[in-house]
């Protein structure tokens, strides 16, 4: 794999963890059950701390329904990002949206400063703002490091115009990770057109990722 790649993979358990770990990716994103992943189990969280080498960051969602979190939610939120820094972890993913999709500065701000100084992702509910560009400003000025996004298309790849327009607006300042159905025969040409240099992985099948590893590593 080209040195200025690296390969993120979603997982969901220890084993899909270790294997991605073994397959080459260089990040461990751990995601609990439900459609697009919920704050996975301390338990879960401790295991993999203790089996990885390579970086571990966790979902911070409390539940599936939507991007939208009252104070219960925040509160537990806060509570998940505490106890994951408490862990050792490198990092969080969460993703406050208001009701029209814009980002939630002012939840999204206190989960930041909570949060540090643990890396923070802002994950593909980014994919629903009405303005990516805009949406890239208002994470540019809260300091959030990594944005998980298939560039607003329905896959990583039809979105890699848009990724190269926010690689190149974000420049050293925020990682643009490409995400959304990243696989072995398309992982070069979403590089290549979008020049990011990082992407994000489904590893509950860990397979995926070592090849798209291996695509990389020979493209």
């Amino acid at each position: 794999m080209s040195a200025a790649t690296l390969v993120e993979a979603c997982c969901d358990s220890v084993q899909t963890a270790r294997a991605a770990e073994q397959f080459g990716a260089g990040r461990v994103e751990l995601c609990g059950p439900g459609d697009g992943g919920t704050t996975p189990s301390l338990g879960l969280i401790v295991r993999c701390r203790d089996e990885l080498t390579i970086p571990l960051h966790v979902m911070i969602r409390p539940h599936t329904n939507s991007f939208l979190y009252d104070e219960d939610d925040v509160d537990v939120m806060c509570n998940d990002i505490v106890a994951a820094k408490s862990l050792g972890v490198n990092g969080v993913v969460l993703g406050p949206l208001y009701r029209n999709n814009t980002i939630d500065t002012r939840q999204l701000a206190e989960f930041v400063a909570l949060a540090r100084p643990m890396k923070v992702t802002f994950h593909r509910a980014f994919d629903r703002t009405p303005d990516a560009l805009e949406a890239l400003e208002q994470l540019l000025r809260l300091d959030v490091d990594y944005i998980l996004t298939s560039g607003h298309g329905r896959t990583a790849l039809d979105g890699t115009s848009m990724l190269q327009s926010l690689q190149a607006r974000a420049g050293d300042a925020l990682v643009v990770l490409a995400g959304g159905n990243v696989r072995a025969e398309n992982v070069t040409r979403i590089v290549d057109q979008s020049q990011v240099r990082e992407v994000h992985a489904r590893a509950t099948d860990p397979t995926i990722v070592r090849d798209v590893v291996h695509a990389l590593a020979t493209r």
